[in-house]
């Protein structure tokens, strides 16, 4: 039976702390799991549900992007992917009696943690404006008010339409396609604030945004480099693949400025070898300092360079653009300067060489400890360079491997989800459906928050996500939502974005990817495309939450007819009746999505073009893969000073907390930790066990912070320090960001630890 909710907060001030662990999964991965669906969803719902997860005729994973093999296990999900399921297949409920007992004013003092653990959203609810207490709304009245404050702007450009990476296709599509009908580029999404770093280094130098690789290049490979990445977290269904790969040979570097159990050892749950002893994943582990990967890279570069016969010079001559401006900045790379940036040992590094040219198949895989940096773009424009110099693109066992951490936040962007979208794309939109799109650019996250803080933009609808918890600088962008005039989340659950509002605001509850989907033309099912460029369809099998919920497609095509009326041509309506409607459209609009009503149908769904993994072409400005030739950056700390990168806890995905424990890094009962490696901590006169507020120190001068954090002796790199997110969002200026990219650096942020009043 599932149980209840908590009825107030835990304490979090004074967390157990124990040694961290050396190896992930195994029988105390299984037995939480089966504790926290139990939890939520009771045993029988439990069986019934986890077994359609991530199946051909079940539903996606609503959590991370991490792509399935051809053949499924029975139990095909994590740990993690197991307590996102739970969380939307809850049994528990928020009911408009919910609001009538709890006032935004008292809501916006509960954690993060607590407003989740209600249950699911119910009923749509509006908060008028000077209120305190959200109220039911009928459907159509929601629709109403927003059409009325939409139409009321003096530009469609002071409206924005933010997209998490839950959104599936079909609703995507249909978000984007309204947003630019009604006249807006404005399509912020969690992209921007993730791998959007990726995108941009990625299209300039391969001419393609996303990763080259498949499952079976991972399996092929002779080495995998997973460079800022916790996969035993984050994507625990990647420690099978890392396994699978070492049991084929292959040689494993991890860079990290922390040691993760997941890359130390594996214990595979599906088997009897893995529960009792699990297999040793790194063969190689770099503790390199917050922000130094470039120079790493371009040390390992030079020496390549250096190393007769090391360069495919063949693939260098026929496929690659500007080798000799890149070659040039390479040989100058230096010995002690990288050594500094990156607190590494000469001999690490002299390893990890030989490993490199004894590879003749090496992909790289990182996440966001390359890209939320200032220097990110350049980073992974490196890690190019470093595959390109020994031909590791287009072919098997080889290439580029950013690992997505929301299950399509691929995929919208796929479909058009990008506020500087390419006139090709425009020109199909445009050709397919009849009105002429803005081509001006529209505004990311960034530049989103800093147009609500200014009062040029006044609505702001998001498909999904905790917008408020996922942005830096929180009491910056906590001020700038309450200057609209109407917020809109369109939801499952609840979380601080719906008690941090504009004057106005409205919940929309909506189904989600456990639900069973029926509109007039039957059972309808959405597609997703995973981190490797897979497509294939997700049908959720339970009765929904509420019979008043409607599907995310539902909502932007009611939507859209409430706000553009009987001028648009587009068939709305139909698209909310018969979401194979949907992928007619997009057929013809997205390259790569060809009669996509019956390549769909197959199970297991497709596989999109890729010209650089599938024929070795780049669509870049010069026909070629670019080798490109930037100085090297990283961090320099001042005296007394840390490094400090925002990170997740084994308990959270992305900003939900499914529970306030670490177990991997030993942390019980409590979130605000701060791992400060033992010497450094000792340096600044904080031993194990006292508390610390955090502040941040930016050019601007501002004083960001955060209080009230645990020191926790911790074996991280020397010079650096970590702490969980949202919770230090607030230390992240909203200015600091990546060039290029403009993604928020939120794993280099300077920090100062003063001594905290708490005990």
């Amino acid at each position: 039976m599932a149980s209840k909710p908590p009825s107030g907060d835990p304490v979090q001030d004074a967390p157990e702390v124990a040694a961290p662990q050396h190896a992930a999964a195994g029988l105390p991965a299984v037995g939480h799991t089966l504790r926290m669906a139990q939890r939520q969803m009771g045993m029988a719902r439990t069986a019934r549900t986890l077994l359609k997860v991530n199946q051909k005729d079940g539903f996606d994973c609503p959590g991370c992007a991490w792509p399935e093999a051809d053949k499924r296990h029975v139990a095909e999900f994590c740990e993690n992917g197991a307590k996102a399921v739970a969380e939307e297949a809850t049994l528990r409920r928020v009911t408009p009696g919910f609001f009538t007992a709890h006032p935004v004013s008292v809501l916006e003092r509960r954690s993060g943690y607590w407003l989740g653990q209600q249950g699911r959203i119910t009923e749509p609810v509006y908060l008028p404006e000077g209120a305190d207490h959200y109220e039911p709304v009928t459907w159509e009245r929601a629709f109403a008010i927003i059409a009325e404050e939409l139409t009321a702007l003096a530009s469609p450009d002071e409206a924005l339409f933010y997209t998490s990476g839950r959104t599936s296709n079909e609703a995507a599509f249909l978000l984007q396609l309204f947003a630019r009908e009604f006249g807006t580029n404005n399509l912020p999404d969690c992209s921007n604030m993730c791998h959007e770093s990726s995108g941009s280094a990625l299209t300039e130098t391969l001419g393609v945004g996303k990763g080259s690789v498949s499952l079976e290049d991972l399996h092929q490979a002779d080495l995998i480099i997973v460079a800022g990445q916790n996969p035993g977290t984050n994507h625990p269904r990647m420690l099978s693949a890392l396994e699978k790969a070492k049991e084929s040979g292959a040689r494993i570097i991890s860079v990290n400025p922390l040691p993760e159990a997941g890359m130390e050892r594996f214990k595979n749950p599906q088997t009897a070898k893995g529960l009792l002893k699990g297999a040793a994943l790194n063969d190689l582990f770099l503790q390199i300092r917050i922000g130094g990967d470039q120079a790493l890279f371009r040390l390992l570069n030079r020496l390549i360079l250096e190393t007769d016969g090391a360069v495919d010079e063949d693939f260098v001559r026929e496929h690659t653009h500007g080798f000799e401006e890149f070659a040039a900045a390479a040989r100058a790379a230096d010995w002690d300067e990288t050594l500094a940036a990156t607190g590494l040992e000469r001999s690490g590094i002299e390893q990890a060489l030989r490993m490199v040219l004894e590879s003749e198949r090496t992909i790289v895989c990182w996440a966001m400890g390359l890209t939320q940096h200032k220097h990110s773009v350049a980073t992974i424009r490196e890690v190019v360079n470093f595959l390109l110099l020994r031909g590791n693109v287009g072919r098997p066992g080889a290439g580029v491997c950013p690992v997505r951490g929301h299950s399509n936040v691929q995929g919208d962007r796929t479909m058009g989800i990008f506020e500087r979208p390419s006139n090709a794309f425009l020109d199909a939109l445009e050709k397919e459906f009849g009105f002429a799109p803005p081509r001006h650019h529209g505004m990311d996250v960034v530049r989103s928050i800093r147009a609500l803080r200014d009062g040029e933009a006044k609505v702001f609808f998001a498909m999904g996500g905790n917008f408020v918890g996922a942005t830096p600088d929180t009491e910056v962008t906590e001020a700038a939502m309450r200057r609209a005039r109407l917020t809109v989340h369109v939801s499952t659950k609840l979380n601080r974005s719906h008690v941090v509002t504009g004057r106005r605001a409205l919940i929309l509850p909506t189904l989600g990817r456990t639900d069973k989907d029926v509109q007039r033309s039957g059972k309808q099912f959405v597609t997703v495309e995973d981190s490797m460029g897979m497509v294939h369809a997700s049908r959720g099998n339970l009765p929904p939450a509420s019979e008043h919920l409607l599907s995310e497609p539902a909502i932007v095509a009611r939507l859209a007819r409430a706000v553009l009326g009987r001028g648009s041509r587009t068939p709305w309506e139909g698209f909310e009746q018969d979401y194979a409607a949907i992928r007619d459209r997009i057929a013809r609009v997205v390259p790569g999505f060809e009669d996509f009503n019956r390549r769909i149908a197959r199970p297991g769904g497709f596989t999109l073009p890729h010209l650089p993994r599938d024929e070795r072409r780049f669509p870049t400005t010069t026909g070629k893969a670019n080798f490109t030739a930037v100085p090297v950056e990283y961090p320099r700390l001042p005296e007394g000073r840390l490094l400090l990168q925002t990170l997740r806890s084994h308990d959270q995905y992305n900003t939900t907390i499914y529970g306030l424990d670490d177990r991997y890094r030993g942390i019980k009962g409590g979130r605000r930790v701060v791992l400060v490696h033992p010497d450094d901590a000792r340096a600044l006169g904080f031993e194990d066990g006292a508390y610390a507020d955090l502040v941040s120190e930016w050019k601007d001068g501002v004083e960001r912070r955060a209080p009230g954090f645990r020191v926790v002796h911790y074996p991280t790199a020397r010079g650096c320090a970590a702490a969980y997110y949202p919770e230090t969002n607030v230390l992240v200026p909203l200015d600091s960001t990546a060039d290029t990219s403009n993604t928020p650096a939120s794993k280099s942020v300077v920090v100062r630890l003063e001594q905290s009043p708490t005990t």
